[in-house]
């Protein structure tokens, strides 16, 4: 039992109707797992209003509700607490229910279109090398200590989110490294953390589904920086024109990482291959088992944020040649017949042109590159011709294929992608509908020194259709048909 009054300590009351003086017994946004005596938040979302579940609330036993529109008539021997922004407060009465779990743990958080997975994931391993307990929320998988806790979003609601973090605290954690999308930050899933750093990877087209507009898209992530506080660190990437607009507001302690100009954190590429690269960070040599410019930039800002957080450079260098790319990032296979294969989630036109920039780089023109991509249903369709246009123009053959159909047609959605391209372009392209049949044919029209891109899926192990998760693993079938 937790006391009300405690519980709204830090939310912004506006209004409250009975006596706030109770004890509740759980706090809850779903009225389904309402019972007895528990405190029911009423939620707006984007699917459904949480203040059309009230009366059902109380019904099951609710003893006590937030909300930001008052219900016409009160219930007798229910408390009720109007504020103006629910999400908000959901958050803030989570960490208050458990705790304040955030300030106990340094807690960083990481955003940007891409390569959110990659910097959480190697900080979360570089300070368990360094002898330090620490935990993980990620697209792939959570982590609470060595504790592996399987992911359903990017970043958790306000309830699963506060509690994961309690569990980090509990099993002795130090740290916390955690992708905070810009769903999250909208939605007021992250409110009432106490976040340590922030770093800012790049900005490009994502999500616009659900943003609507690219400068909504960038304030999402920008009011993450705006709610730091003076005692957190803030990391930007200044080789993203958006970087240094993360730090126009913050009041956190300001640093910037680069592959390409002067920063606190700068890094130079000395060689690439498909094995790993050598690199200059900040003047000192090293060999890392990543490739591309795009991992430079991520290596760096893993360097940056854990120097920022006290690790020597010689030691956090010494952490980052140890390392190994995330699961279904640039994952390179090798063939017994001589052709390699990049498995890579890259879902956005701008990843996917770093991953085939890359693998070109690489290659130096030997061999010829063949790209399996798809794109996801029920998502930004405006995305769809340009990543067509994009694995086009930087491959000799490309398979258009099904990623995650999800509620639409396959065939509607490799329709919108090939809208995109002119006849010459068409001439490279193959449309195969089945994913697993996409990634054989590719296997099959591959010779020795040919690279073959599976991309979109990355970790992923299902496919998205009809509302049904069908097992389907890119890493599993490229094993199965390469031969």
């Amino acid at each position: 039992m937790n006391g009300l009054v405690d519980i709204l300590a830090t939310v912004d009351v506006l209004e409250t109707v009975g006596n706030a003086d109770i004890e509740v017994s759980s706090l809850q946004f779903d009225s389904r797992k309402v019972e007895k005596g528990s405190l029911f938040v009423a939620t707006c979302g984007t699917q459904v209003d949480g203040h059309t579940f009230i009366g059902s609330a109380i019904e099951k036993g609710a003893v006590a509700i937030v909300c930001e529109k008052m219900p016409e008539s009160f219930a007798p021997g229910v408390v009720y607490v109007r504020v103006a922004d629910s999400n908000e407060a959901l958050g803030r009465m989570a960490s208050a229910w458990f705790d304040y779990p955030s300030a106990s743990l340094k807690l960083v958080g990481v955003t940007g279109t891409n390569g959110k997975t990659t910097i959480a994931t190697l900080l979360y391993h570089l300070f368990r090398r360094a002898g330090h307990k620490a935990g993980l929320l990620s697209t792939v998988c959570n982590y609470v200590d060595d504790e592996a806790v399987p992911a359903t979003h990017t970043t958790p609601d306000q309830l699963e989110l506060n509690g994961l973090l309690a569990r980090m605290v509990a099993a002795g954690c130090e740290y916390a490294f955690m992708e905070v999308s810009s769903h999250s930050v909208d939605q007021r899933r992250i409110a009432g953390l106490d976040f340590d750093g922030g770093i800012f990877t790049n900005l490009t087209r994502d999500h616009l589904d659900y943003h609507l507009t690219m400068e909504n898209y960038l304030k999402a992530k920008k009011r993450f920086f705006d709610d730091l506080s003076d005692e957190a660190f803030a990391l930007t990437n200044l080789d993203d024109k958006n970087g240094p607009v993360m730090l126009q507001n913050t009041k956190a302690r300001k640093l910037t990482y680069s592959v390409r100009t002067i920063a606190d954190f700068k890094t130079k590429i000395v060689e690439d291959s498909f094995e790993g690269m050598s690199l200059n960070m900040n003047g000192k040599d090293l060999f890392v088992s990543f490739v591309g410019k795009f991992n430079a930039s991520n290596l760096t800002a893993v360097f940056g944020a854990a120097v920022a957080l006290g690790i020597s450079e010689e030691d956090a260098l010494v952490h980052l040649s140890a390392m190994h790319p995330v699961s279904g990032r640039f994952e390179c296979i090798s063939a017994p017949s001589g052709y390699k294969i990049i498995v890579d989630y890259a879902h956005t036109p701008d990843a996917l042109t770093n991953v085939i920039n890359t693998i070109n780089d690489v290659r130096c023109g030997e061999g010829k590159l063949i790209t399996v991509v798809g794109c996801g249903g029920n998502r930004d369709k405006g995305k769809r011709p340009i990543m067509a246009q994009e694995a086009v123009r930087g491959s000799e053959q490309v398979i258009i294929t099904s990623d995650n159909p999800r509620n639409e047609e396959p065939q509607d959605i490799i329709n919108d992608m090939l809208a995109g391209l002119d006849p010459v372009a068409k001439k490279k392209v193959i449309a195969i509908e089945d994913r697993y049949q996409a990634i054989k044919t590719a296997c099959a029209l591959a010779q020795s020194g040919d690279v073959i891109l599976v991309a979109g899926k990355g970790h992923e192990n299902y496919q998205d259709i009809k509302g049904v998760k069908h097992h389907f693993d890119d890493h599993e079938v490229v094993r199965e048909v390469m031969g």
